[in-house]
């Protein structure tokens, strides 16, 4: 069967036209992942900013850029998250500031480590109560801190509070300078012991940590946080840093992220989590962070299925960049099988009706033809009729039919065969008539 160059052009139209709504509907349902996302931490020393360069340097590997976005801490971070003008993606948050209802589109990827509360002091005078804070500086962190919030929270219960005490805007590496330089008393600080400004201080000799009175009775007021011991000499044994057990309280990090995060870096998210949060600490164990327990916000399907199962076969075993592509390509193959196993069972079909169409055709032809001479007896128009079946006879012996049609073929050449002696008899008829 030959094709005219209209019916190719058309042809491959279609083609180009189904490949184009194809990449559309692939790029629309599996999009390709960013290359930079935006995450809040915090100021500089705090543990948010410690554990966020961290992050950034595992999502180099991937050629994925990590902007750390600087911030006043977890209040603010959350904002952000929650703000649709604001680009910020993800966010290290505390526990306590707010939940799922008062959060809604910011989903959890989990919590990833414990956050103790300490409060440092350059005093001689040992400070072992609440009360003995009274009518001193205390750095306690900017407005829009969680640093700041949780103070204003648990010290006011202490009875410390802007009109006992003077509150002061310091935060991490700010605090420690301020300290140093005598321009606050105390500081009241949220961070791991690893951060920048939480080991300077541990490491001054002229700082002391305060050892948190009443710690269980603050863990039943405020029921998100925990009684924390940091041990005697965990610091530096040579040097016994503490050089005491000193009891703590805190509450639980985490990570949040907006509903609409690209699922690739979230997987990319939940990597990087445990890469850097699940060996040991000194406040807990090897692989008991990060996991899936929030009771405050939401916990994303992803990071279920993460925790339970792990990362994905692509994910394991494919970089960032190609991950995707391969995703697609199983999406075309799923839908190729999905589209093809019918198609296995209807072409057969159409083919064969196609294929009768054409005899159905050839036959309607030949009936139109003996139609148009049945009642005539002109010679000369009894020999185009001739002519006419020789034209159909030599079109259906160059048509290449199946095996399987092989006896309607043959039944449609006697046919003709039969119209064609049919004629002839007319024009011997015909010729008689005219001698």
């Amino acid at each position: 069967m030959q094709f005219t160059r209209w019916q190719i052009v058309k042809a491959l139209m279609v083609v180009v036209g189904i490949v184009g709504i194809g990449s559309l509907a692939l790029a629309y349902f599996i999009p390709t992942p960013p290359s930079k996302v935006v995450m809040a931490t915090a100021f500089k020393g705090a543990s948010f900013e410690y554990y966020g360069r961290q992050y950034r340097e595992i999502f180099a590997r991937a050629h994925v850029e990590l902007e750390l976005r600087e911030t006043a801490g977890a209040v603010e971070n959350l904002k952000l998250l929650q703000d649709p003008n604001a680009d910020v993606q993800i966010a290290f948050v505390t526990g306590g500031l707010s939940d799922a209802k008062h959060a809604p589109g910011v989903l959890s990827l989990g919590t990833v480590y414990d956050q103790p509360f300490w409060i440092f002091y350059s005093s001689k005078e040992r400070l072992d109560q609440l009360s003995q804070l009274k009518g001193k500086r205390i750095a306690v962190g900017p407005v829009g801190s969680a640093t700041r919030y949780t103070a204003e929270q648990v010290l006011g219960k202490g009875g410390i509070n802007s009109e006992t005490a003077t509150l002061l805007p310091f935060a991490g590496s700010a605090a420690d300078k301020a300290l140093k330089d005598g321009q606050v008393d105390a500081v009241w600080i949220i961070g791991v012991p690893e951060a920048t400004a939480v080991q300077s201080f541990l490491r001054n000799p002229n700082v002391r940590p305060m050892n948190f009175p009443m710690s269980e009775a603050f863990t039943r007021i405020f029921p998100d946080l925990a009684r924390m011991t940091l041990p005697q000499g965990t610091i530096d044994i040579e040097r016994v840093i503490p050089s005491t057990d000193v009891q703590l309280i805190g509450t639980k990090s985490k990570v949040l992220i907006r509903g609409n995060l690209h699922p690739e870096i979230v997987q990319l998210l939940l990597q990087t989590m445990k890469e850097v949060h699940s060996g040991a600490d000194l406040f807990h164990r090897s692989g008991e962070y990060p996991n899936a327990s929030d009771s405050e916000y939401t916990v994303a399907p992803t990071a279920i299925d993460f925790y339970k199962n792990g990362p994905s076969f692509t994910q394991r075993h494919l970089p960032l960049w190609l991950s995707v592509h391969v995703q697609r390509a199983i999406a075309v193959l799923v839908t190729g099988i999905a589209i093809g196993l019918p198609l296995l069972h209807f072409v057969p079909q159409s083919f064969n009706w196609m294929t009768r169409r054409r005899l159905f055709y050839w036959y309607a032809e030949l009936k139109a033809l003996e139609r148009s001479f049945d009642s005539s007896t002109n010679h000369k128009h009894l020999v185009s009729k001739l002519a006419e079946i020789e034209r159909i006879e030599d079109a259906v012996s160059k048509i290449h039919f199946p095996l399987k049609f092989s006896d309607q073929v043959y039944t449609l050449r006697s046919h003709i065969d039969i119209v064609r002696r049919k004629i002839a008899s007319r024009l011997r008829y015909s010729g008689r008539m005219a001698a």
